[in-house]
């Protein structure tokens, strides 16, 4: 949009495009002077890290000499550095440095990393880890935003043209600035329980209005989809009912207050121990003491006895008084069988009508 300032300026014209970010070059250091003090930024990485950096580390110092930042990788205490030197002559390339160092630090890939020092790229380190307290519910939420196969992910670096990376307790985003925007409200609300398929969804509909230039001017919340919390009622367990039934009962209303609980200084009057001396109370400790470890002794020494008691056992009995037995017993079942049988016999005969 054209100034409406009053003065002329005949360089403002509406063909020019304000939002463009020009390269800086040595020649815009209008003083040509070095800088009057030295920037500097370090950050630390994981133990993990440390073979991949060794390795990249040559290409990292290349990127950066091109802009004539000085870098340092300190093995043994496990940090990476960048500072300015007297022939920088960009301002604000520093900056740039100290996020290819965090990133890298955070498991991007060189490749990825080093397109921070691009004017037209910002980064964002997101924290997820202290939205959610369960462990559990972390994992399942950070999942979440992964999807499966990494496609809720691929779906959110096309639509706001961004590089994502989910790694521990964070998210590494690159891009331009609009999109880091989205990707941040997106990440805070899956780690808040919302699924990040509703903002997927709002963002293909203004991809898509974007591209009617007669609704630039237009208020877009009517094409855009509402989610509402929906609170379903689920079965209360049985217990909570109970509970709920009791709290409800109507109590017998009665107009005098309930008995005042007696003091500590009370129960000692009423027990005499109030009007004992320090010795004597002394003593009735001591007795109290020994009388409990008394109780306790004895049931640790049942407990232990009750290992040495030897179990019932059946009155021992030689083999042949055994067999004695048994052939008794086989007998005397074979005398009855036959008394029975006999007995049978008769009352049949007494019976049979044909015998008369």
């Amino acid at each position: 949009m054209p100034s409406t300032h009053n003065r002329d300026k005949p360089w403002d014209t509406p063909d020019i495009d304000k939002w463009k970010i020009d390269e800086f070059k040595p020649e815009d250091n209008v003083s040509g002077l070095p800088f009057a003090e030295e920037s500097s930024f370090m950050t630390l990485f994981p133990k993990y890290r440390e073979v991949y950096l060794k390795q990249i580390w040559p290409d990292v110092t290349k990127a950066l000499d091109k802009h004539h930042i000085a870098c340092v990788l300190d093995l043994v205490e496990g940090s990476m550095s960048v500072k300015t030197t007297r022939r920088t002559f960009d301002p604000a390339i520093i900056l740039k440095a100290r996020d290819l160092i965090k990133l890298l630090a955070r498991s991007v890939p060189l490749p990825q990393a080093i397109k921070i020092l691009e004017d037209d790229i910002a980064c964002d380190v997101i924290k997820i880890g202290n939205f959610v307290t369960n462990k559990e519910r972390f994992v399942k939420r950070r999942q979440r935003l992964v999807g499966p196969n990494g496609n809720t992910l691929k779906a959110l670096e096309l639509l706001t043209k961004c590089y994502i990376l989910v790694q521990g307790n964070t998210v590494s985003c690159m891009g331009p600035f609009k999109g880091l925007k989205e990707i941040r409200r997106v990440v805070e609300d899956c780690m808040k329980n919302i699924h990040p398929i509703y903002h997927i969804k709002e963002l293909m509909i203004k991809r898509e209005l974007q591209k009617k230039p007669e609704l630039a001017n237009e208020d877009w919340s009517r094409f855009l989809p509402m989610f509402k919390k929906r609170n379903v009622q689920r079965k209360k367990p049985k217990q909570v009912k109970d509970e709920e039934q009791k709290k409800k009962e109507k109590k017998v209303y009665t107009p005098f207050p309930p008995a005042q609980l007696p003091r500590k200084v009370d129960l000692q009057i009423e027990s005499g121990e109030y009007f004992l001396s320090k010795k004597q109370k002394q003593v009735k400790e001591l007795q109290e003491k020994k009388a409990k470890q008394e109780e306790h002794k004895l049931a640790k020494q049942e407990e232990k006895s009750k290992d040495y008691i030897a179990p019932e056992e059946e009155a021992y009995e030689s083999t042949l008084k055994k067999e004695k037995k048994s052939k008794k017993r086989s007998r005397d079942e074979e005398d009855e069988k036959k008394k029975d049988k006999k007995k049978k016999n008769k009352k049949a005969k007494d019976e049979d009508p044909n015998d008369e």
